[in-house]
């Protein structure tokens, strides 16, 4: 593909509108409301975010797809991962993050900005255990982010582990591995509309409760 191929890829959007009459006057309800319409969709991977974060010595920003694991007291997003990983380093040392979501299939994203906090180890635990035995396996063995020798070498370490827990089900959750709740003190709805001209309204939290605003595209 040639570069004025790929500056030509673009498309009109046209399903929906984004009015403040018809917005939920708390973020994380609307948020809701647009996420079941995205399962309800049967959009690929509804629940995949892209989580951003810095490193708090260089500025550095890193980003990468996880999964939403859940909306604890519809006042945060809860993701899992590996404490020791990059993500985990980077939130060790700033603890603020943005999250966002893009549903191609509704013409819409969410963006969401937010201090993060660890997860109560109990439902970290929870959840770990309600997983499949291969993925409590997979987080024992991963020392994720981390360089590693081989793709043969990770598997000899997922035998080891496997060796290890022979006959236990389900698995202790490793130290390393839990959750993280992103509080929001922001959100974005973003619903495509034709000429480029999109709605968007943003949220802040204010003193307790949600203000909205329409954002020029």
């Amino acid at each position: 593909m040639t570069d004025q191929e790929l500056a030509d890829l673009r498309q009109s959007y046209t399903q929906r509108t984004l009015a403040e009459a018809d917005a939920q006057p708390d973020a994380m309800r609307q948020f809701r409301t647009w996420l079941d319409e995205a399962v309800a969709a049967r959009l690929d991977e509804p629940s995949a975010l892209t989580l951003s974060t810095v490193d708090a010595a260089t500025g550095q920003p890193s980003a990468r797809v996880v999964l939403l694991k859940g909306l604890p007291d519809d006042a945060g997003f809860l993701f899992y991962t590996n404490y020791d990983s990059r993500k985990g380093r980077e939130l060790a040392g700033q603890p603020l993050a943005a999250i966002s979501f893009f549903w191609p299939g509704l013409e819409r994203q969410v963006r969401v900005e937010g201090r993060v906090e660890k997860a109560p180890e109990a439902m970290s635990t929870a959840y770990f255990q309600s997983r499949p035995r291969s993925s409590q396996l997979g987080a024992w063995a991963s020392p994720q982010s981390q360089v590693i020798g081989s793709r043969e070498a990770l598997e000899a370490r997922e035998q080891a582990v496997e060796a290890d827990f022979a006959g236990q089900d389900p698995l202790p959750r490793p130290s390393h591995w839990g959750g993280y709740i992103l509080r929001p003190h922001r959100l974005e709805f973003w619903q495509g509309r034709p000429s480029r001209l999109h709605d968007r309204l943003e949220y802040n939290l204010v003193d307790g409760a949600w203000t909205i605003a329409r954002l020029a595209p």
